[in-house]
């Protein structure tokens, strides 16, 4: 059973799509629910976590900075399959322990991000692992209980995130990290991955279903054409030598702006004929 404090994180990310209050506000959280190396039961756990571009996060065993790995780490030595909530979606993944140039390359970004996590090296003997969560091919299950409700949260989820990286421009002084450099991809990606998978099934299914939403989906259809290109200078920028922090604070939010506007005119247009189609 998780201990009282994770318990009200836990309960309290899954009742507000992943956001949660207090010493972890505005952090990157994810639950990771693992199978005991001992029990064979399922232990979840909410920790902090780095992303790391197609489909892989990565999660440290810091433990405070404890003499010991922490039980989680044991659990996925022993069972490498585990399950992760983002707070949008739940999925399946695979859990691999990077090893020597990796793993210090990954801790050093993370502490580049947040010095606390040499604190807790600097505390404890043990190298403190690093863990790669890659997500098991195929579709990631929303946390939603119908198409409309799905909508709602996969788009506040980048609304989030976009918040994240906005706030991490601001506070990352001239020079731009590997590991926002990574954040931004990532975002990139996901956005990418989300409009295709519009484009190409949900729409064309809603179409079929009703002919009148032909308008509105051509218009989403464009938008998604006018974000793409938008994000494509975005990840140019991010390949340049010399970025400038003002210059790239300045395209994130001027895609935050177009595509706060392109996901209010889709959740109108379509939540509503989403809502009671089940999944």
């Amino acid at each position: 059973m998780p201990n009282d404090f994770n318990q009200h994180i836990i309960t309290e990310f899954r009742a507000n799509e992943g956001r949660v209050g207090g010493t972890f506000e505005g952090a990157r959280l994810l639950l990771l629910t693992t199978t005991g190396a001992r029990s064979g039961a399922p232990h979840t756990t909410p920790l902090g976590y780095l992303a790391d571009g197609d489909g892989r996060v990565l999660v440290i065993a810091s433990a405070g900075g404890a003499p010991r790995h922490p039980a989680w780490f044991h659990n996925l030595r022993a069972h490498p399959r585990a399950t992760v909530e983002s707070g949008a979606f739940t999925y399946e993944v695979t859990a691999t322990v990077l090893e020597r140039e990796e793993r210090d390359a990954a801790f050093a970004r993370a502490v580049e991000t947040d010095s606390g996590w040499a604190d807790y090296q600097a505390k404890t003997d043990r190298v403190i692992p690093v863990v790669a969560l890659d997500a098991v091919p195929g579709p990631p299950n929303p946390n939603a209980d119908d198409w409309g409700e799905a909508l709602r949260v996969v788009h506040n989820a980048f609304r989030r995130e976009l918040a994240l990286i906005r706030d991490e421009i601001v506070s990352s002084g001239p020079g731009i990290g590997a590991q926002l450099r990574i954040n931004c991809l990532t975002l990139c990606q996901g956005l990418h991955n989300h409009h295709t998978g519009e484009s190409l099934g949900m729409f064309p299914a809603l179409v079929d279903a009703d002919p009148s939403l032909a308008p509105t989906v051509q218009r989403l259809n464009e938008e998604h054409e006018k974000l793409a290109a938008l994000l494509e200078e975005l990840q140019q920028l991010l390949r340049a030598d010399g970025m400038e922090t003002a210059r790239l604070l300045a395209e994130v939010e001027r895609i935050t702006d177009d595509l706060e506007a392109h996901l209010l005119y889709e959740e109108e247009q379509l939540i509503p004929v989403l809502q009671g189609a089940g999944r």
